[in-house]
């Protein structure tokens, strides 16, 4: 790995720390700021109006169910629990269910893999999805030859190809974007 890719990492990574924030201050931090208005609110109709309570409290519950969505959402790119627990082909199906886009997925290959390796494959096909409309059908194939897990996904891939690029080399294997195939390979050890 040359000293631009490890520097391309380490600037990806950042930016990855970046995007949480962001996200994190936009959307769960801003659902729990009006739930503690919410509240305060409540308690002052507390005694008084009791009607007005009742809509405050399903305002609350509706905040409360959109932070615990969002935060889940957020946990999911940052870790996804299905990654240890499901395999392979559950990690790639759940992210296409979550992203709302008509997808195909094949795994034809094992499906417990080193979780730097799932991981990869996962971020790619995340990669694929966010760049999908929702009318485009995303597709992606999984198989294990040669000691090695191969990939292709259909995508129309725009800046994040450079770092997932990059974290597939960083593991000795290649990734290629031909016309709107995306074709991964990364060895076994």
């Amino acid at each position: 790995m040359t000293g631009n890719q490890r520097e391309r990492l380490v600037l990806a990574a950042d930016a990855d720390r970046r995007a949480i924030e962001r996200e994190l201050h936009g959307g769960v931090h801003q659902y729990l700021v009006a739930i503690a208005t919410t509240l305060q609110l409540a308690r002052r109709a507390a005694g008084s109006d009791p009607e007005a309570v009742g809509a405050l409290l399903d305002e609350l519950e509706r905040d409360v169910r959109r932070a615990l969505d969002e935060t889940s959402s957020l946990s999911q790119r940052i870790y996804p629990a299905t990654l240890e627990l499901g395999g392979l082909g559950a990690l790639l199906r759940s992210a296409a269910v979550q992203a709302g886009v008509p997808a195909t997925v094949d795994v034809s290959a094992s499906s417990s893999y080193a979780p730097e390796v799932t991981f990869t494959v996962y971020l790619c096909w995340l990669a694929a999805l966010a760049s999908a409309t929702a009318d485009q059908q995303v597709t992606i194939n999984v198989a294990e030859a040669d000691r090695a897990v191969s990939f292709e996904l259909s995508a129309a891939l725009d800046a994040d190809f450079e770092q997932l690029r990059d974290r597939v080399e960083a593991l000795g294997g290649s990734l290629a974007l031909e016309s709107e195939l995306l074709v991964g390979s990364i060895p076994l050890r």
